[in-house]
């Protein structure tokens, strides 16, 4: 140990005080005591040098284990050769021999003061610790000072007696060496490193852990990298290794099964630190949480096999000393990760994996979470064991459930490294090929798939693993790749023909995002359909009636009608989210809202979140469809990855971002028109910006996407742009056969292009155009969205019968944005034809619905009519029980009641996401924030004025 000595200035006192006493001719036995490395050789030495200067005559010894079996050892190192004693063996210890000694000392003293100094007095041979503790008893007779260094460090493996247990307090001076505190550790810090910032200093003493020999060894290792490089958290930084070897020397000077216990702890910390939080700066880091620490102990006795009394003696006594500290949450921790890596750096590999093994198998019998034992088996290696599978998987699914893909990927391929058989393999690859490819790993998850596809399964298993494996592909834009991936595992369920139902069914469906693929498997589907209805199944038969309702050969009526029956047909477990999905994106396009949305939970809560899925994204693309219909723009947006949290809100284009690799998804389509709509319009240009359209694979999502962007362009007044993307739109849907306007309406938004630019002509066609086949389908929603648009282009009183149509029916449909349009048209022409009275109303009634809304764009539309008109906007209710619509007060009402959120749904026979929805906006417009303040706000309302 190198560098001036801290916090030791009542030991130098005590010394000198007693050196004095020998001059002056009384003796003194003086015990210094201390844990390894907190000075007690450097503090002997330094009274050494003290007494020699003040004339004291200097015998030193310095103790050793091997020396334990010479009798006298240390005491002849004392006292300088001895002839009579050349001789010596073991077994010869004597009253004699003793006295011999004494009489020799006795010479030295006679002739000056003596200073005898031994250290690490623990280590001294038997009869040299006798000889110690009979001079202590006589040494106050002479001028004689003798002090001796014992170690007193709390091991797991009880030490023997100490020096002087035998020795009344009165004849012996005891010192104990405390460690170092924060405040002096930072002083030595600075004084070998002036400069050093104070979050450096900190993370010094940290690593010191209050050890002087510690703490002076690493700032030796770190006058190579001084700061600002920071401190390093492992001994492979560090150079020329003076810190670990300081570590290594305490762990071996304090036993065996102390080494062990401290390295299962940094184990065990390690495991649970894999991804640590930034280390919380303690305030007080020599207290310990009792509750934390008992834990730990046990956990630490029962892997290690140690006693658990004393292994919790042993954790106290290294947080007292400054070795451990406590975490955030109490639990006893390595004061830094350096020395964490310090002490693992003498274990061997196999040694941790089979440590950590141990700490697993002990927390699994203590009944720890499964998630924290699964941690400690990451890096035990294979063990082949039962329970480390059971474990794993339990783990995996916990993760998945929570919410945390990552850690499952995680034990997944762990468990893998397990020795398994091929089908739990085969297994295991298509969950974790599923979990690679929808996290950011997604090229990893491809050949996992890939090699569980080739390995030996039940056919179910080998179809899970195609509807994954062909879900992947197309996710990357190579349909005709998974279709082909698909067919190749139809041909070998040969007496399955559920299953191939199934694999077809998903052909089907994957082949949306690719128009020629789509054209085949739809052939296929409907002649099949034609000659032999079993072999497609209901699920097939739905995709017909989807297949039908967008292109225009289908009433909506007929549809919900057919898919109700389809329903009502057992299903294979696998095809079932097949059958629920389609129904219910068809159902939305109904207007049948509630039934979707039960539809889309009864869909979602068959999925396995851990195994991909063609149904899984169509679900949740559904679910967004349903909430843009009913206008909720606010939820919209936190549904939607792309939603107005993860769009800066910025006036300026300056800072686009790079366009994204792949082709806009269905969400940031709704994303983009909720942007429009919310009056969020730069925001709206910089998604619209994220993607160049030109390079992106076909799909339904690109076209729905165009639409979207032609109504930002719209709204901007880019009407050229406009019609082109709508325009576009518009040849892409009808190349795949969608030509209903139930899916996305384009040639209403074009009539209104056409309009603007000058061609009435042009656009009345597209929009009776549009009327004939939402006639077809013959919802309010579409026909009344139709009517709207016609209106505005026909004009003049023909058109004020389309408005006022478009209304009426639009008031039946769950679209309230569409209505708003619808309004804001109506009050339009009427103040046109000088009905300015009927026009207020009709634009007033526009302007509060779009506040209820939030629909900024059609608000702000409503309000520039009405100035243009000469009126004033007259205030709305947007908050307040008056402002609550009737399905909100009385879902409002019946939670009031205590009725749960499952309670009302199926009370009012509506979706339980609906009732979150309406409960959701009740708040906003009550004030409120939770469900107990509901009674009253509710009860204030209906008492005031």
């Amino acid at each position: 140990m190198t560098g001036p000595l801290r916090e030791r200035e009542e030991a130098h006192a005590l010394l000198a005080a007693e050196a004095e006493r020998a001059r002056a001719g009384g003796g003194r036995f003086v015990l210094l005591r201390g844990a390894t490395g907190t000075g007690r050789s450097a503090m002997l030495e330094a009274a050494a040098a003290h007494a020699a200067g003040r004339g004291l005559r200097v015998l030193r010894a310095r103790c050793s284990p091997e020396d334990t079996a010479v009798p006298f050892a240390a005491v002849l190192h004392l006292l300088g050769p001895v002839p009579e004693f050349a001789d010596l063996t073991p077994g010869l210890d004597d009253r004699g021999s003793a006295a011999r000694l004494w009489r020799l000392l006795r010479s030295y003293a006679a002739r000056s003061p003596v200073l005898v100094a031994v250290d690490d007095v623990h280590l001294a041979d038997e009869a040299s610790r006798r000889w110690l503790v009979e001079a202590a008893r006589r040494v106050d007779r002479l001028p004689v000072l003798v002090v001796a260094t014992e170690r007193s460090q709390y091991d797991i493996d009880p030490r023997p007696a100490g020096l002087t247990h035998a020795l009344s307090p009165s004849l012996v001076r005891t010192h104990t060496l405390a460690p170092l505190t924060d405040t002096a550790a930072g002083a030595l810090v600075r004084a070998a490193f002036p400069t050093a910032p104070d979050d450096w200093t900190a993370d010094c003493v940290h690593a010191g852990a209050g050890n002087p020999l510690l703490l002076h060894a690493l700032l030796d290792d770190l006058h190579g990298t001084p700061p600002p490089s920071p401190v390093p958290d492992t001994c492979a930084a560090l150079y020329p290794g003076a810190y670990p070897a300081a570590v290594s020397w305490w762990l071996d000077t304090t036993g065996p099964t102390t080494a062990e216990t401290a390295r299962t702890l940094a184990v065990l910390e390690q495991a649970d630190d894999a991804h640590p939080p930034p280390r919380p700066r303690i305030p007080s880091p020599r207290t310990v949480d009792p509750a934390p620490l008992a834990t730990t102990a046990a956990l630490l006795a029962d892997a290690t096999g140690a006693d658990p009394a004393r292994v919790a003696g042993w954790l106290t006594a290294m947080t007292r000393l400054g070795m451990l500290r406590a975490d955030a949450e109490g639990r006893p921790r390595y004061a830094h990760p350096l020395l964490r890596d310090a002490v693992l750096s003498g274990w061997p590999g196999a040694r941790r994996r089979a440590a950590q093994l141990a700490v697993a198998e002990a927390m699994l019998r203590r009944g720890d979470r499964v998630d924290a034992v699964a941690r400690q088996l990451l890096g035990s290696g294979p063990a082949g064991l039962p329970w480390v599978l059971r474990v794993l998987r339990d783990a995996v699914a916990v993760a998945v459930h929570q919410g945390r893909p990552d850690d499952a990927v995680v034990y997944l391929r762990r468990a893998l490294a397990e020795p398994l058989p091929d089908d739990l393999r085969q297994r295991l690859l298509t969950e974790l090929g599923s979990l690679e490819y929808a996290s950011a790993d997604a090229p990893a998850g491809l050949p996992r798939l890939a090699e569980a596809l080739d390995l030996p399964a039940e056919p179910r298993d080998r179809v899970r693993t195609a509807l994954a494996l062909g879900t992947a592909l197309a996710g990357r834009g190579e349909v005709r790749a998974a279709v082909e991936v698909l067919r190749a595992t139809e041909a070998g369920l040969t007496g399955h023909p559920e299953l191939v139902r199934t694999v077809r069914t998903a052909s089907a469906l994957l082949s949306d995002q690719d128009q020629t693929v789509r054209r085949e498997a739809y052939r296929w589907l409907t002649d099949t359909a034609r000659r032999s209805p079993e072999l497609v199944g209901a699920t097939g038969q739905a995709l017909l009636v989807r297949y039908a309702a967008t292109a225009g050969a289908s009433s909506a009526k007929a549809a919900m009608a057919r898919l109700r029956t389809l329903l009502t047909e057992p299903a294979e477990p696998l095809a079932e989210p097949f059958l629920l999905g389609t129904a219910a994106a068809v159902a939305q396009w109904a207007d049948e809202l509630d039934e979707a949305e039960g539809l889309v939970e009864r869909g979602l809560a068959g999925q396995r979140p851990s195994l991909l899925h063609p149904m899984q994204r169509a679900l949740r693309d559904v679910l967004l469809d349903i909430t843009a219909a009913r206008g909720d723009y606010t939820r919209l947006l936190a549904e939607t990855e792309t939603g107005a949290e993860t769009v800066p809100d910025t006036d300026t284009d300056t800072d686009a971002e790079t366009p994204a690799a792949n082709g806009p998804t269905n969400a940031d389509a709704h994303a983009l028109l909720a942007l429009v709509e919310t009056g969020r319009a730069a925001q709206a240009r910089r998604l619209a910006a994220r993607f160049d359209l030109r390079g992106a694979p076909d799909s339904w999502e690109l076209n729905r996407f165009l639409y979207a962007r032609g109504i930002l362009r719209l709204s901007d007044g880019d009407t050229t742009g406009a019609l082109h993307d709508f325009l576009e739109c518009g040849r892409r849907q009808s190349a795949r056969s969608v030509l209903s306007p139930v899916v996305t309406p384009w040639r209403s938004a074009a009539a209104r292009c056409r309009l603007a630019l000058g061609s009435p002509r042009e656009a009345i066609a597209l929009a009776e155009e549009e009327l004939r086949l939402a006639q077809v389908w013959d919802t309010p929603r579409t026909v009344g969205r139709a009517l709207r648009v016609l209106a505005r282009a026909t004009g003049g009183r023909r058109g004020l019968e389309f408005a006022e149509e478009s209304v009426a029916l639009l008031r039946e449909s769950p679209a309230d944005a569409d209505l708003i349009a619808a309004l804001l048209t109506r009050g339009r022409l009427l103040s046109t034809g000088g009905d300015r009275s009927r026009a207020r109303d009709s634009l007033r009634e526009a302007a509060e619905r779009a506040e209820r809304l939030g629909a900024v764009r059609l608000r702000s539309r409503a309000e520039e009519a009405l100035r243009a008109g000469g009126a004033r906007r007259t205030s709305t209710a947007h908050t307040g029980t008056a402002s609550l619509t009737g399905s909100e007060r009385r879902i409002a009402e019946l939670a009031a009641a205590g009725r749960t959120n499952t309670e009302i749904a199926d009370l009012l026979h509506i979706a339980r996401r609906t009732v979150e929805t309406h409960l959701t906006s009740a708040y906003r417009k009550l004030g409120i924030r939770r469900r107990g303040e509901l009674g009253e706000a509710l009860k204030g309302e209906a008492e005031g004025p």
